[in-house]
């Protein structure tokens, strides 16, 4: 199928392609890699009446430091982290995470912000920026806000954005030499969306370590204090996690979140620094 009839506009800065999308009566729609709303349109499950290409806008790639964050602008694709052609801040997280989305020609195109825009809970910006607490920086008719992490997805495909509001930016603290991470993902084959995902960020010095159970048709699921899953094997405290994120014991959702549960704990007590 071909998707339906739409106009297109390339505004040249932030503030026409909000008013423009803001002046479509709910029927605009911002597009930059277009690696999920394409495909979308196509099948015609979205049939928007204008598409506001955001990729030619300069500000949208800007990467900055800003007090104690780093920004990442909303148009940084998935390729340009995996090559560390933007500061990794992160202690190699962010690239070992982009590596694994898609394929290389979906990273080449596909943006950060496109896909914590889209929201699907099993993909990997969503569940990493989840992790890493970081704020969303956003730019609508009203002017700019910022919304935290734990407010940015209200579900499934639904983010705290209004129809006419555009992500902007994403904001990450430095990890410190001394954090560890792991990311674990599983997927049937390369390039699929994930079936399960869990992931875990420790730094002692700062006395943060959370986790986050993702790829569960729900915004990602925090562990706040995940020390005693890093501490020991305990079955019992996975089960009470893994229920505690809505999925029901002995199902198949269930089974493959736990053995991601498992070796995303076992990779962080595991972890080794790569030398700088």
């Amino acid at each position: 199928m071909k998707a339906a009839r739409f106009d297109y506009f390339k505004p040249a800065d932030r503030a026409e392609a909000v008013r423009l999308v803001a002046a479509s009566d709910g029927m605009g729609k911002f597009v930059s890699g277009n690696q999920s709303l394409g495909p979308m349109m196509n099948l015609r499950l979205a049939q928007p009446e204008l598409l506001v290409d955001v990729r030619g806008i300069a500000a949208l790639r800007e990467c900055r430091h800003e007090d104690h964050y780093f920004v990442i602008g909303a148009g940084i694709t998935h390729a340009e982290i995996e090559d560390c052609r933007i500061e990794d801040v992160t202690q190699g997280l962010l690239p070992f995470v982009a590596a694994g989305i898609a394929y290389r020609a979906v990273r080449n195109r596909g943006t950060v912000g496109g896909s914590l825009a889209h929201a699907d809970p099993a993909a990997d910006w969503i569940n990493v920026m989840r992790l890493l607490d970081a704020q969303f920086l956003v730019s609508g008719p009203t002017g700019e806000r910022v919304v935290a992490s734990d407010a940015w997805m209200a579900g499934a495909f639904t983010t705290a954005l209004e129809p006419d509001e555009l992500l902007t930016a994403v904001r990450i603290q430095r990890l410190a030499p001394t954090a560890r991470w792991s990311y674990y993902k599983f997927n049937r084959k390369p390039g699929e969306f994930a079936e399960a995902i869990a992931a875990f960020y420790d730094d002692a010095a700062s006395g943060v370590c959370r986790a986050v159970i993702g790829a569960i048709d729900a915004p990602p699921f925090l562990i706040a204090n995940a020390s005693p899953l890093l501490e020991r094997d305990d079955p019992a405290l996975l089960a009470q996690h893994l229920e505690h994120a809505g999925l029901e014991p002995g199902s198949y959702s269930y089974q493959v979140h736990r053995v991601a549960l498992e070796r995303a704990a076992r990779m962080a007590r595991e972890y080794r620094r790569t030398p700088q």
